[in-house]
């Protein structure tokens, strides 16, 4: 016995104009050049980990990485970290993008100026918060993201 013909409106693979679905969009890929010296493109885990070790070397201090995978479209991975003054929060940002971008993996953007005590580095699946103690304790973003798996914390 053959199975009758599906009616493509009907079918749940398919959009009501017959045409295949897409799939939801998800956050545009962190990286779009292959890593140093020929590697093939990093996971979005790999390049908040490297993001962390930049950080570090600018001595940012509480360094957080957090996976966003599941609960936002936004972001897979936010690496959160404060700096003491103004000027170790530019250093931090800056030191993140120019080492990221040594390894040709540009920001899509950057929000917010060092003056601001709060500065956001957006890496497509990585999003980058650098904050003064006081802004971070107001901003409290660990706490609203509680559900997100802490990946690293480094004090």
């Amino acid at each position: 016995m053959t199975e009758p013909a599906r009616d493509p409106r009907r079918d749940p693979a398919r959009a009501p104009d017959g045409l295949p679905r897409r799939k939801t969009p998800t956050r545009r890929a962190a990286v779009s050049a292959p890593g140093p010296a020929g590697e093939p493109e990093r996971s979005a885990l790999d390049l908040a980990r490297r993001i962390v070790e930049l950080a570090e070397d600018k001595k940012a201090a509480d360094i957080v990485l957090l996976d966003l995978t599941g609960l936002t479209t936004m972001a897979d991975y936010f690496v959160i970290a404060s700096g003491g003054s103004e000027r170790q929060l530019d250093a931090i940002a800056e030191g993140v993008v120019s080492g990221m971008r040594d390894e040709k993996v540009h920001a899509f953007g950057r929000e917010g100026t060092a003056a601001s005590h709060w500065v956001l580095v957006d890496f497509g699946s990585v999003i980058v918060h650098v904050f003064t103690p006081p802004e971070r304790d107001y901003y409290q973003l660990e706490r609203h993201w509680s559900e997100a798996k802490t990946i690293l914390r480094l004090q």
